[in-house]
């Protein structure tokens, strides 16, 4: 699948609020894709994502601040032709290369298999880790296709590296039904979240003090966001996933990010540009405490 060139950074920000130098948060397009079942097209999912951010109104009500001021720098988009285990382990080898940067890496997938390399080099800076999957699937086969890198099997290869807390789950086989009472892993399935005011505290409960985020899209639901490879109904709502996330970051830390499995369709930009707002409202949580406020 040929992918098209980053002609733009993430918000179509202009140079002084995109330099490297001085960003604090790098977003990193991975459009990897080898091991998707049923729909294609996640590799188009990162470009789709930035061309749509260009539309953002970079003043977020809700936090009365302008994330962007803090800096936000479009990294070329990672290589990703070589096979799937190279792939696997040079993206390990450039998030640590990233995060010896010390600004927060925020990746855009692709494919939700690239999420385990990342956490793996977060989890050498942060032994306490816990990772955060808003997810419709499980994700726990321990391999699928014949790779123990399949999208389906990305949370089994977590559990190896972390403990990790799902929600929105809707959507798993019986040998990871089976699998996940003998796995460091909290499911907090779909049919479940009826009060945000109950589950989202017990979510909270179950997380360490430092948090990596991974957000499957079709965690959410198809209503809302219907480019994606997998859609299942019954997925958390727009308002439930903001909630989370915010509590997320005001009461614990989050120290990295990944969006995935986007499969941008033609005709419906909505999604990609519903995915784009998610991104930098999550981005204006994490670092509410440090925002340029209206005022300043």
């Amino acid at each position: 699948m040929s992918v098209p060139e980053l002609r733009f950074n993430f918000g179509g920000l202009p140079e002084e609020y995109a330099a490297l130098e001085t960003a604090r948060i790098l977003i990193w397009p991975v459009p990897f894709e080898a091991t998707t079942t049923f729909l294609k097209g996640t590799a188009l999912g990162p470009h789709a994502i930035i061309e749509a951010s260009r539309h953002l109104e970079l003043y977020d009500e809700e936090l009365e601040a302008e994330v962007y001021r803090l800096g936000i720098h479009t990294l070329p988009p990672a290589p990703v032709n070589a096979p799937i285990e190279e792939t696997i382990e040079r993206l390990y080898h450039e998030a640590r290369r990233l995060l010896l940067t010390g600004k927060f890496l925020c990746t855009l997938g692709g494919e939700h298999s690239i999420t385990s390399p990342i956490v793996r080099a977060v989890a050498e800076w942060y032994p306490d880790l816990t990772v955060l999957q808003l997810d419709a699937h499980a994700d726990l086969r321990d391999h699928y296709d014949n790779t123990p890198y399949s999208h389906a099997s990305v949370t089994a290869r977590l559990v190896e590296i972390c403990p990790v807390v799902q929600v929105g789950v809707r959507a798993l086989s019986l040998e990871e039904a089976r699998a996940r009472r003998r796995l460091p892993v909290t499911t907090f399935f779909a049919k479940d979240l009826h009060d945000p005011r109950e589950w989202i505290p017990q979510v909270l409960a179950a997380l360490s003090p430092h948090v990596y985020l991974t957000i499957d899209v079709d965690g959410l639901d198809p209503s809302l966001i219907p480019a994606t490879g997998t859609p299942e109904p019954g997925g958390l709502s727009w308002t439930e996933t903001l909630h989370l996330i915010r509590q997320t970051a005001e009461q614990r830390t989050i120290v990295g990010m990944d969006v995935t499995e986007l499969c941008p369709m033609p005709g419906h930009e909505a999604s990609n540009f519903i995915v784009a707002k998610l991104i930098y409202k999550a981005l204006g949580y994490i670092f509410r405490d440090d925002l340029p406020r209206e005022s300043s």
